[in-house]
């Protein structure tokens, strides 16, 4: 008698390593093939195969395990073939840790003006060669394996989270059959995450009905999309704590386009893992860098004579060797100073996670909490969207 065929190893596993006793955050390890990722985790994005202003050996000094590409952009340019050819972007941009690409999808909204959505597919004019482009389920995943992420994320009908009426349910109940279509097209599930996007605007019944139906398709993961562009905040969370609640525990969960500071302890705290967001990047074109408070704007007349770091208790490269007066007198205006934030911005948002995780798996997540946000907010005027989400899950910030 022959033996068994062994079964493909799965491409992703995901291990609870601490749930916090309190809220609905928890800590894991999710392993992909290209890396094991520390969760809740950041991920900057590299829209191109390139993060906008560094290199991959800096993202790997600044502690990245996983990044983000565009599927829409990068079909464009370099286009499938070459990356076919160059064995992928993880050898193309010569990055070998994890890598997600979102599906294309986002492009609905920011360059509407080009689309066109049928239930085929989107239909895009390329803003470098005004070439029109047919973006289907099938050819989104498709250019996906070219790039060969280690996560992909299924083509979605993205309508902006202001949107209202009739259109929201066709767009949701249009991506659960985009899904379908995109399992269907998937040709390599033992080397590839396919993700489900949960969508349904700010409509709490179609934002259930979406999320009880992706569950059904058993993805490897989840994210939670549609949100993050500029619903009031108590929508916002609402709709973030509905879908943590029905999403199951051992699959991770990914909150689109979320990159604040505040709004990754909040979301943290209401069970997502994995979020993204151009923020820290695009913020450090400006001359902005981020700290605990907010930001400092550094092309402003009074840092000009400050010898200070950015920030005292920042060990990245930027703080350790450059100062407030230096970077007001280039931000905006050489290219280097944009290189230079962005180095302090990542390493913010990577030693933000490091924090979270690490108050999680000691159990102290809700005091982690409170102390953030009274640096944040010191004189305690907080906002009562975030005084109702963190209260949802237990968390009294005047306690």
């Amino acid at each position: 008698m022959a033996a068994p065929m062994a079964k493909a190893p799965k491409a992703l596993s995901l291990e609870i390593l601490a749930e916090c006793s309190t809220t609905k955050a928890r800590t894991c390890k999710l392993r992909l093939p290209h890396q094991l990722v520390d969760t809740p985790v950041f991920m900057p994005v590299g829209t191109q195969g390139t993060m906008k202003g560094l290199t991959t050996s800096q993202l790997k000094n600044l502690d990245c395990q996983l990044i983000l590409g565009n599927t829409y952009h990068l079909g464009m340019r370099p286009g499938p073939e070459l990356l076919e050819k160059a064995g992928g972007l993880h050898n193309f941009m010569n990055w070998n840790r994890g890598l997600l690409t979102d599906s294309g999808g986002f492009q609905m909204v920011s360059l509407l003006e080009l689309a066109e959505i049928t239930e085929e597919g989107v239909k895009f004019r390329s803003p470098y060669t005004k070439e029109e482009m047919l973006l289907t389920p099938e050819k989104s995943v498709e250019i996906q394996a070219s790039i060969g992420a280690d996560i992909i994320m299924q083509l979605d009908d993205v309508v902006h989270s202001l949107t209202t009426g009739p259109r929201v349910e066709e767009a949701m109940r249009r991506s659960i059959r985009w899904l379908d279509r995109c399992i269907a097209a998937q040709k390599r599930p033992h080397e590839q995450n396919l993700f489900a996007i949960v969508q349904g605007g700010l409509d709490s019944r179609l934002r259930t009905i979406c999320a009880e139906e992706m569950v059904k398709r058993d993805t490897p993961g989840y994210a939670i999309g549609g949100l993050s562009g500029g619903e009031e905040k108590d929508y916002f969370w609402k709709m973030v704590t509905l879908s943590t609640d029905i999403l199951p525990r051992d699959k991770p969960r990914y909150c689109m386009g979320v990159g604040y500071a505040v709004d990754l302890v909040v979301c943290c705290a209401l069970g997502v893992d994995m979020y993204d967001c151009v923020f820290p990047t695009r913020t450090a074109r400006f001359g902005s860098a981020l700290i605990k408070t907010g930001q400092l704007h550094l092309s402003q007349k009074r840092y000009a004579t400050d010898f200070r770091p950015i920030d005292e208790n920042c060990e990245c490269s930027t703080c350790r060797q450059h100062t407030r007066a230096y970077l007001s007198t280039i931000a905006g205006r050489e290219s280097v100073a944009c290189q230079l934030i962005s180095v302090h911005n990542v390493k913010f948002q990577m030693d933000l996670m490091r924090d979270i995780r690490q108050a999680i798996l000691e159990d102290r997540y809700p005091a982690f909490i409170k102390d953030y946000m009274r640096t944040v907010y010191p004189s305690e005027d907080y906002p009562s969207w975030l005084r109702d989400s963190l209260a949802s899950v237990n968390v009294d910030l005047n306690s």
